[in-house]
């Protein structure tokens, strides 16, 4: 099976599209009639007799004659979602193959199910720096699209300006499961919990003088839907002037299931991306999974597949404030995406045994009560008896919010950037400096895993916030992420980018300035390592990375969040 080199246009809105030089397995893309193309995979096996909920894509605003014909056969719209110029609709299984055959319908794929220091990474980031010249994130609205807030915790109080429920049979904005509470701490806890005259600890967020915007998507056990996150991100468009909304934090995510180009959370992504809001997103915990023989390559999870999105991996920050022992996070998911091979992550945070705000008696603090913080930890002569305010977390969803506060400080400091000039300064000034290999240990089963320190793994480095802050370049194209192409002949994997894109700037923005020497050879742009982490192209990995034939996953849900206690 012979790979090949293709430019295919991918049309994303009337005003919105693409080109991306992507290597793809030609007979997966033309042997596939357009009907089954408008139709993702996991419909095609929906009983006729079966109800299902379904997004349904159009290529223009549905007119009303689309509707009537949904609805004459047997479906009914219960949501409209006019930023993906599409809506959610009830269907019998028996009519998905004749809506898909409309010649107005885009693409059709199920409502699918999704989930979702500061001692030590807040100085490690370089952020407590930033603070002492004032760069705070005031003035910044941050929306958090995640379980919700409890607004009354007293590191958020009187900073969230705005809640929403978007959790169907839940009526309430406040964060029953415990997630988003702790990513919001994290973006701008102002550390009021631990502050004073016999604390020895201060768990302060990046930004924690930036307003909060709480937008709740996923319910009382850290599950929600791909139609709830995409209201919410248009939601967070709505809202952006009203509010200051500048960025957009999506600690949540799911398997990649179609390309970007199809996928309706990639979509809203993209939209809420050019109505000028910064989307960072979590890469996923899934780098230990090898079932695909891929040694966790290629398990970044939607939307974290967006070439737009800053897509953002999990380091460990060792305890100390010092950047220089810090290592990866095992469980970092890694790149290249499934189907576009686009290169991620696009760059690490600390992500791991996280202290930020608790949300308490939520599912989370009920579940893990050994992950609460003593009072004693932080207070010197804190009663034992004392309620807790924080909780320590681990993930990529710990890893987003780090950089969704590091953009809000360099908007603060420069209001006129644009989302592509944000993500293009923090690649660049990220540090570059790490080792080849790290071995790390699961606490709880005592399995080894190593980690090889490519840009598939650590991007194009680890935020380092007070560089971003001093740097002064200003990027002039799109910061697009490139993706990976394969050459069968050579064996070597290089980087395409996008027409425009600023990554060909080869003097301010070139791949060695931004992805560094280390997992980028000068001069031609083929990356690192790879040769080592896929073998042969007989091997299983090599087809999945590179074939696109098997898609990773079944679309099940995913919670972000899982790691509770943080590896060694």
């Amino acid at each position: 099976m012979k790979y090949h080199l293709a430019i295919i246009r991918f049309q994303t809105s009337q005003h919105l599209s693409v080109w991306l030089r992507v290597p793809v397995l030609l007979a997966f893309l033309f042997a596939t009639n357009l009907v089954g193309a408008r139709l993702s995979d996991d419909l095609q096996r929906v009983p006729p007799g079966a109800m299902v909920d379904v997004i349904v894509q159009f290529t223009g605003a549905p007119s009303a004659a689309d509707l009537e014909a949904i609805g004459r056969s047997g479906g009914s719209l219960k949501r409209r979602l006019p930023n993906i110029e599409g809506g959610l609709f009830t269907l019998p299984g028996a009519a998905l193959q004749g809506i898909s055959r409309n010649p107005h319908v885009l693409y059709v794929s199920p409502d699918r199910r999704l989930s979702g220091s500061l001692e030590f990474a807040e100085p490690t980031t370089g952020a407590n720096i930033a603070f002492q010249y004032g760069w705070t994130g005031a003035g910044i609205g941050v929306a958090i699209i995640d379980s919700g807030i409890v607004a009354s915790h007293p590191d958020l109080r009187q900073r969230v300006i705005y809640s929403e429920n978007f959790v169907t049979g839940e009526d309430t904005t406040n964060d029953v499961y415990g997630h988003g509470t702790h990513v919001a701490g994290i973006v701008g806890g102002n550390g009021t919990a631990s502050t004073g005259a016999n604390y020895t600890y201060t768990f302060r967020g990046l930004a924690p003088s930036a307003s909060l915007v709480n937008l709740r998507v996923l319910d009382r056990n850290g599950q929600g839907t791909d139609s709830s996150v995409i209201q919410a991100l248009d939601r967070a468009v709505e809202l952006k002037d009203a509010y200051g909304i500048r960025v957009v934090n999506v600690s949540l995510g799911r398997t990649i299931q179609e390309s970007y180009t199809l996928d309706p959370l990639c979509r809203a992504v993209a939209r809420a991306w050019a109505a000028g809001l910064v989307v960072v997103v979590a890469a996923g915990n899934n780098g230990r999974d090898n079932t695909m023989s891929t040694n966790g390559y290629s398990t970044i999870t939607s939307p974290g597949d967006s070439p737009y999105a800053i897509t953002v991996g999990a380091m460990k920050d060792m305890s100390s404030v010092s950047r220089g022992d810090d290592l990866i996070a095992s469980y970092s998911s890694k790149g290249p995406t499934l189907i576009d091979q686009i290169v991620k992550p696009d760059l690490v945070a600390p992500g791991n045994n996280i202290v930020a705000a608790l949300a308490s008696g939520s599912t989370l603090a009920q579940l893990h009560p050994g992950s609460l913080v003593p009072v004693t930890y932080y207070k010197m002569n804190g009663g034992a008896n004392s309620g807790s305010s924080y909780m320590r977390l681990s993930g990529t969803s710990m890893a987003a919010p780090m950089v969704s506060g590091a953009a809000a400080l360099l908007l603060q400091q420069q209001p006129a950037l644009t989302p592509d000039q944000v993500k293009a300064r923090l690649m660049k000034t990220a540090t570059k400096n790490f080792p080849s290999t790290s071995i790390a240990t699961d606490p709880a089963t005592s399995i080894t895993y190593t980690s090889t320190y490519d840009l598939f793994t650590v991007g194009a480095g680890y935020l380092d916030v007070w560089a971003a802050l001093t740097d002064r370049s200003v990027a002039t194209g799109s910061a697009l992420s490139p993706a990976a192409v394969y050459d069968l002949a050579s064996g070597s994997t290089s980087l395409a980018f996008s027409p425009g894109s600023t990554w060909q700037d080869a003097t301010t923005w070139g791949t060695v300035v931004v992805w560094g020497t280390h997992v980028v050879v000068s001069g031609n742009c083929v990356v690192w390592g790879t040769g080592n982490v896929w073998g042969t192209s007989g091997s299983d990995g090599f087809v999945v990375v590179w074939g696109t034939v098997v898609v990773w996953g079944t679309g099940q849900p995913f919670p972000e969040a899982v790691t509770i206690a943080g590896e060694k």
